[in-house]
C-alpha cells in the first residue's frame, strides 16, 4: 500500500460500526501488534511482497457487500473475490446464486477467518477460500469479479485484468475506483460506494484512447519537423 493507504483506513474506522464481533475479527484480521507480527515475524514470505502492494484488512461493511451486490445483479456463473479477506462478499455472492464463488486471500489467518464464517453459516463445502497470490491467478475464464483494493494495487491489477479477463466479464470494485478506467455504473455514496466496469466497453476506451494520444504525438512530431 502507498503512504497515504494507512491515513484512508483510519479514517475509514472512524466511521464503521463494527460492534463487538466486527471488532474481534478487526482485532484477528489486522490489529496493528497483531498484524505487524504476522508481516515480521509469522509470514516471513509476506515480506517478498513490496509495500506499496500490502493492503491492510478492513471488513467491508453491509451497505458495501449490498452495493456490489447489486451492481452484480442479473449476471450468473462462477464468481471471484480478489483479495477476499474474511470472506464475506464471496459468501453473499454464493448465496446470490453464483457458483462457484472462490475467494483470493494471502494472509492466511483471514483465509481460515472467511472459512469459519462459511462454516457458521452452513455453506463451508459450497464456497473455496484459497491462500494465493492474486498477481499469480489465471482469470481467463471470469467473469464476474470483485475488488476491495488500495488505490496503488489498482493502477497495476487493471493491466492484469485488461490482459486477461474475457470481454463479458464485469468487475466491481469497492471504496476506491480503478484510476485509468471509466465505469458503466456506479452504486452508493462515500465509502460504501462501488463502481462497475464493463471489460468489453472498457477495451474500447483504452483503444481509442491510446488512439487519440498516438495521433497526438504523430501531430507533434510533424510540427517539429
Amino acid at each position: 500500500m502507498d503512504d497515504d493507504a494507512p491515513d484512508e483506513a483510519f479514517a475509514e474506522l472512524k466511521t464503521m460500526h463494527l460492534g463487538g464481533w466486527g471488532v474481534a475479527q478487526l482485532a484477528a484480521g489486522t490489529g496493528l501488534a497483531v498484524y505487524a507480527m504476522w508481516v515480521g515475524i509469522l509470514q516471513p514470505g509476506f515480506r517478498k511482497v513490496p509495500l506499496k502492494l500490502q493492503v491492510p484488512y478492513i471488513p467491508a461493511s453491509k451497505a458495501q457487500v449490498g452495493n456490489v451486490m447489486t451492481l452484480m445483479k442479473g449476471r450468473k456463473g462462477g464468481f471471484v473475490d480478489l483479495g477476499s479477506g474474511d470472506g464475506r462478499i464471496v459468501l453473499e455472492a454464493h448465496l446470490q446464486g453464483f457458483t462457484p464463488t472462490v475467494g483470493y486471500e494471502l494472509n492466511p489467518w483471514l483465509v481460515r477467518l472467511a472459512r469459519f464464517h462459511a462454516w457458521r453459516a452452513g455453506h463451508h463445502e459450497k464456497v473455496s477460500y484459497r491462500r494465493e497470490d492474486l498477481w499469480k491467478v489465471d482469470l481467463t475464464e471470469c467473469k464476474n469479479i470483485t475488488v476491495f483494493l488500495a488505490p496503488s494495487v489498482l493502477s497495476l491489477l487493471q493491466q492484469k485484468l485488461q490482459a486477461e479477463l474475457p470481454d463479458d466479464a464485469l468487475v466491481v470494485a469497492g471504496r476506491f475506483p480503478f484510476p485509468d478506467w471509466t465505469p458503466c455504473r456506479i452504486e452508493g455514496h462515500g465509502v460504501d460506494r462501488a463502481w462497475a466496469y464493463n471489460m468489453q466497453e472498457q477495451r474500447q476506451h483504452t483503444f481509442k484512447k491510446n488512439d487519440t494520444d498516438s495521433n497526438s504525438e504523430l501531430a507533434k512530431e510533424k510540427g517539429s519537423t
